[in-house]
């Protein structure tokens, strides 16, 4: 599947006030820990340490109330190559900036629909999801916050081949629904125009009272939990919305973009953000 190369966003957010750039300026700054000039981040277990070994020194140090941690840089935190230790996103600010314009141009446009992005981990994309509506003084769309909380599924490889390198995997991201919410509230952004949905995909998406959506976000990694969100949501995502995914880098995810667009014949073309986030605008049923 053809990507298209350009680093730079093709939507441009254009109907925001100078006070509302700064604001949202300043949440990019925040949800980022950009602001503070974090130097170390938490060694989570994909570093290139045997997740056991990391399990293990995690344990042994949380006795006396202390974390592993490796020296980052902010060049890694702005491109969204690291695991922060407590910034509530790791995908850094090109994506963030391409969230923005991508709602904003919706917004602009009145292209019909709410905003969910399905996979969340600390909550930051969605915080700025809500924070983008505060700033552009929306007051009828709703964010939709779509995850287990418990982490990513057991692979099932006999039924997805691509997610057979998960079994060996032992990544430690869940982030419990009370820590997500609570991450909301410190913005100020924790209200009725934010909805969770609790569970695993394949038990929440094609049931959730999900009508219409402007902006679908994916960001689960895997083959199956692409999947599922793509056969779940993209056929309520408006014609005219955006489809944004995470992942595209990793093959798994890749992959199930690239048999989802093959099998419904998806010819709308697939920008590049970063170097693994991607988006296209939807301009057919699909």
């Amino acid at each position: 599947m053809a990507v298209n190369q350009r680093q730079e966003t093709s939507v441009v957010a254009t109907a925001l006030t100078p006070s509302a750039r700064m604001y949202l300026d300043l949440v990019k700054g925040c949800l980022t820990r950009d602001l503070f000039g974090q130097a170390y981040r938490s060694l989570a277990p994909y570093a290139r340490v045997p997740a056991m070994m990391v399990r293990l020194g995690q344990r042994l140090l949380a006795k006396r109330k202390l974390v592993l941690m490796v020296k980052t840089s902010s060049e890694a935190r702005a491109e969204g190559r690291d695991w922060p230790a407590d910034a509530e996103t790791m995908i850094g600010r090109r994506r963030l900036d391409n969230l923005e314009a991508c709602i904003v141009d919706v917004l602009d446009r009145g292209v019909p629909g709410d905003l969910l992005e399905a996979g969340v981990w600390r909550g930051g994309a969605c915080i700025f999801m809500r924070a983008v509506l505060a700033a552009c003084a929306d007051e009828v769309r709703t964010v939709w916050v779509a995850d287990s909380f418990q982490g990513l599924p057991h692979p099932d490889p006999e039924r997805f081949p691509a997610d057979r390198v998960y079994e060996s995997l032992d990544l430690d991201i869940a982030v419990p629904l009370a820590d997500v919410k609570a991450n909301f509230a410190r913005y100020g952004l924790l209200d009725g125009r934010v909805r969770f949905l609790v569970g695993w995909f394949s038990d929440t998406l094609a049931s959730a009272p999900v009508e219409q959506l402007a902006v679908l976000r994916l960001d689960g990694d895997m083959y199956q939990s692409t999947t599922e969100v793509l056969d779940a949501l993209y056929p309520k995502l408006s014609v005219g919305g955006f489809l944004i995914v995470d992942d595209y880098a990793l093959p798994s995810c890749k992959a199930a973009v690239d048999d989802y667009r093959a099998k419904h014949e998806i010819v709308d073309p697939i920008e590049s953000i970063d170097w693994t986030g991607v988006y296209w605008r939807k301009t057919g049923k699909g």
